[in-house]
């Protein structure tokens, strides 16, 4: 495994790890809150329950680590990320853990620091006497309610591939709404309880004496130490929002733009081919020849920015010479713009003319192989029977996934299948195939469990997705012409998915398809492949498990720098 898989891995594990810690310190709260709809006594039983957690030392330790973790994991995510655009579970997540170093810390220091500086009695009574006439008890309560929706979303993006958690679910949901309601319940029932017994003549001094609470000058240095703590964070996070715009300032400094002879402006980074930048923005550009420089059905008249380009290659040069061409002609799938450009596409494009399948069908769509790791081995040992009912008890687990993204298997290949995934348009046909490629990671999953449940091994498998322009067509004979895919899309998905063996990763997804989606990758993780049979080689993304593709893909749409018309999108059932 690279160093940044190894990374990713590590964020993600210390993510949970910290994020469950909490999710149950919430919990534990709630809980305790709660025991007020009881009595005072059994609020007080429970609190010393919760004490076993963090009421010494090392749970301290603990608890504080945790919140360190989870706190730079935060300003982390907020620093690497290519654009604050995101899908609303994305920034509620975000925002969430955000607010819960920003609130924690208040908490964490009128109790705990409290508590061991000055004396403060820290029983549930005594906190929520302190806190009841004031605007404090709703904060307070805000917290813990944040803490737990924020550790309840991330204790279902976790726990959602086993085979079991689609069950519990309902209860869980359930369970997840009554916790604090009943939190809220009891300490309002505590709180007025406690309330009306200190505001009796003669009783608030000693309250204030048994509870031991600081006098106005502790009062005044715990807010003080607040005070430092908040500063602290708001300067972590500023530092974090301020890397995020520097990281923006420099991509845009690399990046350069294409203008098109209808207006259309896009923005976009050095390394892909005009035809490529085309196709992966949505922007309609003739290919019949799939990008391959076959035909000249792709080129472009250069009317600004000519000087910047290199010279063409010997075989684009034969190319344009033999279709006596003018200076300023170039093929769009040969360039590779280092500069802003100006251009004119030759064939223009008059929207879509009916073709009968014979003759072809050029689109731009994903393709993604999958094939069993190791099965030749694993069925020398299986009757034939055996080995037919594991493959279709295996493909009836995760075909629908393909199936419900929008995508078809064009066709089965032993213990492997090709899937194809062809939408209206690009962005749509690689979101429909990186949505596909998750969810049967999630499948697979189930299906293992399943399997070890009937003392089976588990089914390890291997995908590769890439998104291109591929041709269409019923080649054969009159009476013998199956539907066939041509085009070097198809053998780069093949490669890639072979490479998945060496890599010892579930899925290999191409920068294209990320790209094409409208999404980005962490860029640390991405890694070049020279794949046999394909001309050039080939950035993917290595995912160790499919399962978590969507927690590495941010969207990198950025409304500065994007001013063309997205063309009409098609569904994704």
């Amino acid at each position: 495994m690279t160093n940044a898989l190894w990374r990713g891995d590590l964020i993600q594990r210390s993510r949970t790890v910290s994020g469950v810690f909490l999710l149950t310190y919430a919990f534990l709260h709630f809980l305790n809150i709660a025991a007020g709809l009881v009595s005072p006594d059994f609020m007080f039983q429970v609190q010393e329950f919760r004490r076993l957690l963090t009421g010494h030392l090392p749970g301290q330790i603990l608890l504080f680590s945790a919140l360190l973790v989870h706190m730079a994991l935060a300003l982390w995510q907020v620093a690497s990320r290519r654009t604050l655009r995101m899908s609303l579970a994305q920034a509620l997540q975000l925002v969430l853990g955000l607010l819960i170093p920003l609130q924690l810390i208040q908490h964490l220091i009128f109790t705990s620091y409290a508590s061991n500086a000055y004396g403060l009695d820290d029983e549930m009574t005594s906190i929520i006497l302190l806190m009841w006439n004031s605007p404090e008890v709703w904060q307070q309560y805000i917290l813990l309610l944040v803490v737990w929706v924020h550790g309840c979303i991330g204790l279902h993006m976790w726990l959602r591939i086993t085979r079991w958690w689609p069950l519990v679910l309902p209860y869980m949901t359930g369970l997840a709404a009554l916790v604090p309601t009943l939190a809220l319940a009891g300490l309002l029932t505590e709180g007025r309880r406690i309330w009306s017994i200190y505001i009796r003549p003669g009783n608030a001094q000693v309250i204030r004496d048994n509870f031991n609470w600081p006098n106005s000058t502790g009062f005044a240095r715990l807010y003080e130490i607040y005070d430092i703590g908040f500063w602290i964070f708001l300067f972590l996070l500023g530092g974090a929002v301020a890397t995020f715009y520097l990281r923006r300032f420099i991509r845009k400094r690399k990046s350069l733009q294409i203008r098109y002879e209808n207006g259309t402006q896009i923005t976009i980074e050095h390394g892909l081919t005009l035809l490529e930048i085309s196709q992966l923005n949505g922007i309609p550009h003739t290919s019949l020849c799939g990008g391959k420089g076959r035909c000249t059905t792709c080129r472009i008249e250069v009317t600004k920015g000519l000087e910047n380009l290199p010279p063409p290659s010997s075989a684009e040069a034969r190319t344009l010479k033999a279709i006596k061409a003018r200076d300023n002609v170039r093929l769009a799938c040969q360039i590779r713009p280092t500069a802003s450009l100006s251009i004119q596409r030759v064939y223009q494009p008059k929207g879509r003319r009916q073709v009968h399948s014979a003759q072809g069908v050029e689109k731009t769509i994903a393709v993604l192989f999958l094939d069993i790791r190791g099965f030749t081995s694993r069925s020398a040992g299986l009757l034939p029977y055996d080995i037919v009912f594991l493959l279709n008890r295996f493909f009836d687990a995760i075909v629908p996934e393909i199936t419900k993204a929008g995508g078809s298997v064009d066709k089965y290949l032993g213990d492997g299948l090709l899937a194809l995934f062809e939408m209206d348009d690009p962005e749509h046909s690689a979101l429909a195939g990186i949505t596909a490629a998750s969810n049967i990671g999630v499948a697979l999953a189930r299906f293992n469990m399943m399997l070890a449940s009937e003392g089976e091994d588990p089914v390890r498998i291997g995908m590769g997705l890439h998104t291109g322009t591929v041709v269409l067509g019923e080649i054969g004979t009159t009476d013998n012409a199956p539907r066939t895919l041509i085009g070097s899309a198809v053998n780069a998905a093949s490669r890639l998915e072979a490479k998945t063996k060496e890599l010892g990763v579930e899925l290999l997804i191409s920068e294209h398809v990320v790209k094409a989606a409208g999404l980005a990758a962490p860029a640390d993780m991405l890694q070049d492949f020279a794949l046999r049979g394909v001309d050039h080689p080939v950035r993917a993304l290595p995912v160790p498990q499919a399962s978590t593709l969507e927690n590495l893909l941010t969207s990198q749409a950025d409304p500065e720098t994007t001013t063309f018309a997205p063309a009409a999108k098609g569904s994704v059932s």
